[in-house]
């Protein structure tokens, strides 16, 4: 029995193998296909209705989404030969469905039909919405092309879905392939005992001696942080900043036919730009708009930017005398000192007090005090890993609404970052009545015997994507496609960074900021070094981004092939926001996934960060106003932004909880830089 077969919230992870994966999604694919062929198929004198136009192209999709959500994430988080094999066997039929289905000329004339009818015309709410959507969604994917053409755009889907996920692998393999082994325990010099720890078991685990490092966050970030020997930061800073760039595993010609494919896309569509086109359904709605906003941000907070980096080479001189400058592998490891001379605070102190079993049962209690939402282990496992757990969440009524999964640690199955992931969302008439979603990270694991002892950055980072998960299950939306966290990509960073904010509350801390050994809070005279050293660098932090943002716009708004080659041309770009003059192999774009290893993704969208930053800044004002865990808000919040996904614009949700348009000074003030 294969479990991909029939769409279920009760995933039975534990007994899905590579092997039923292709099998699946080609039975879901030809009852997609059937479902497609029926409404371009109907009687042009029979009257078009929700349930056989709309409703069906719903139901249509249903199997085939459920099973490659699963088959896309088992490629994340479990990947093998056998899976990679398996999931780039679908990726051309389920792309070339969806591309044709998108430019389907009958099912487009049959909407447009329904829609002209005074059932059509009389919808109200999320179905009217669904509706106008479906209609712009259509045209802009081509659906009025001329047959040629869409032809090409097709055949661009198909190639766009083959290359970034080649990207994705490519940028995993390269992450696995590196590795540093240290024998000379002086060298370690600097390094805090937890990460020195972490990579003793590491080398344990190969069968060597010594200690082992890896590009992996948990491994890396400490170095680049704390290590006193310059030379090995360098080795590892240079070798993740030019991950993915050579031999079979080299992005670079991949990314510049990702650039250029988008770009022939978006004219045959009628835009300018992929910005344009990406962005004409979103909060920023061009491309122009978008980079003005991260263009502004950026001259607001470039006079500190500067100020930071002054400051920090002449902290080092006060150190060092002979010291002339600082390298990118300095700036880490140098800010660090410089943070504690300032503050007294290294963030270092903070882990003991953040094991993550007291953060996820702090976390869990936040979430039920804002939202009357109950978090329990479920008392049956079943999972892909043994270190991922399951739970059930419930609500009100004591019946579970949503399913969701924990997968915290690294492996060498698992790509890199952290990310929320929706399987299915609760809908009513559907298979689905409850909610499916997992939130996986690359968080520093368990070692010593001891539990995992966090850093405040991956405490923050656990916050964020489970704010996304509470967002994809808290939905009430009764249209799928309209559902949980399927919302204009400025938008959709609001529930999850607004949840970042409850880690920096004494009142919030308390619940789960509780020191391993002794039990202990944080004491009072540390939360107040952390608070003072909150926007050490902030410009700095928020410039990094906007570089990102200001490269990633360009890419997809100016770029072009005649600009050569794009890992010197993004490298030039980022140049401005750089805290330093950055190397000549600097190619940091080549692992960007969040541009490059979904076939739109972050693409032309990386400003989001920022543009929800401001929203999120602004709506937390409102509970700091009537009490962090006040109910009410936490309702209201819930009710007019988790619950209502995609169902009404963006804008208009956000005045409904805040009772204004968003005002950007808030996100100021919180950074100090207002």
């Amino acid at each position: 029995m294969n479990p991909l077969i029939t769409p279920t919230v009760s995933i039975p992870f534990s007994q899905i193998d590579a092997s039923q994966i292709e099998p699946a999604v080609r039975e879901h694919l030809a009852v997609a296909q059937a479902a497609v062929a029926a409404i371009e198929s109907a009687d042009p004198a029979s009257d078009p209705t929700w349930e056989n136009t709309l409703g069906a192209l719903e139901k249509a999709g249903e199997g085939l989404e459920f099973a490659m959500a699963i088959a896309g994430h088992l490629e994340s988080t479990m990947t093998s030969d056998a899976v990679r094999a398996a999931y780039a066997a679908v990726q051309e039929p389920v792309a070339s469905f969806s591309s044709a289905l998108a430019m389907n000329a009958k099912v487009y004339a049959r909407v447009k039909a329904f829609a002209g009818t005074p059932a059509g015309q009389a919808l109200v709410g999320a179905q009217k919405r669904h509706l106008e959507k479906t209609l712009l969604a259509f045209r802009r994917d081509g659906a009025e092309l001329p047959p040629a053409e869409k032809e090409r755009v097709a055949a661009i889907d198909l190639e766009l879905a083959k290359t970034t996920l080649q990207f994705s692998q490519n940028v995993v393999d390269s992450t696995n392939a590196f590795s540093l082994s240290i024998s000379d325990e002086t060298k370690l010099a600097g390094l805090p005992d937890r990460a020195k720890e972490a990579a003793r078991e590491a080398a344990k685990a190969r069968g060597q001696e010594g200690w082992l490092f890896t590009l992996q966050a948990p491994s890396a970030g400490p170095v680049l942080s704390y290590l006193d020997d310059a030379s090995i930061r360098e080795t590892i800073w240079r070798a993740y900043n030019t991950r993915a760039t050579s031999a079979e595993r080299d992005n670079q010609p991949l990314m510049a036919s990702i650039v250029e494919l988008r770009a022939e896309k978006a004219r045959l569509l009628g835009f300018a730009t992929f910005a344009d086109y990406i962005l004409s359904d979103r909060m920023a709605k061009t491309g122009t708009r978008a980079l003005a906003f991260v263009t502004d941000l950026a001259e607001r907070v470039r006079p500190a930017f500067v100020r930071e980096q002054e400051e920090l080479l002449a902290y080092r001189k006060s150190v060092e005398p002979t010291a002339t400058k600082l390298d990118p592998w300095d700036v880490g490891y140098w800010a660090e000192k410089q943070r504690k001379a300032l503050y007294d605070f290294d963030e270092e102190v903070l882990r003991p007090y953040l094991p993550l079993p007291a953060v996820e049962a702090g976390l869990f209690a936040i979430v039920e005090r804002l939202y009357g939402i109950t978090v329990r282990r479920a008392d049956a496992q079943n999972t892909w890993h043994e270190s991922v757990v399951q739970y059930e969440l419930f609500s009100g009524n004591n019946e579970p609404f949503a399913t969701v999964y924990t997968d915290w640690f690294p492996r060498a199955s698992k790509r890199d970052g952290a990310w929320m992931q929706g399987i299915t969302e609760r809908l009513p008439g559907s298979y689905a009545t409850r909610a499916v979603g997992l939130v996986a990270g690359n968080m520093t694991p368990p070692s010593a015997g001891k539990p995992a002892c966090l850093s405040f950055r991956e405490v923050q980072t656990i916050f964020h994507e489970f704010g996304h998960l509470l967002h994809h299950v808290c939905s009430e939306v009764p249209v799928r496609s309209l559902a949980g966290a399927r919302v204009a990509w400025d938008f959709v960073e609001l529930p999850s960074q607004i949840f970042e904010n409850w880690t920096w509350e004494r009142e919030a801390l308390a619940l789960f900021a509780r020191h391993v050994d002794t039990g202990e809070e944080i004491p009072a005279e540390l939360f107040e070094k952390m608070v003072k050293a909150r926007n050490f660098r902030a410009a700095s932090m928020v410039t990094r981004q906007l570089g990102f943002s200001t490269t990633d716009l360009l890419l997809h708004t100016s770029y072009t092939p005649a600009d050569g080659d794009i890992v010197a041309w993004a490298r030039k770009a980022m140049a401005p926001f750089a805290t330093t003059p950055l190397p000549e192999d600097y190619a940091m774009i080549a692992s960007f996934n969040h541009l490059f290893a979904d076939a739109v993704g972050y693409a032309a969208a990386y400003y989001s960060y920022g543009w929800a930053e401001a929203l999120d800044a602004d709506a937390f004002s409102l509970f700091k106003e009537r009490g962090i865990f006040d109910r009410a808000t936490g309702e209201a919040f819930r009710t007019t932004i988790l619950a209502k996904g995609d169902s009404e614009d963006p804008a208009d949700l956000f005045r409904s909880f805040r009772g204004r348009d968003p005002n950007p000074a808030a996100m100021l003030a919180r950074l100090g830089l207002g």
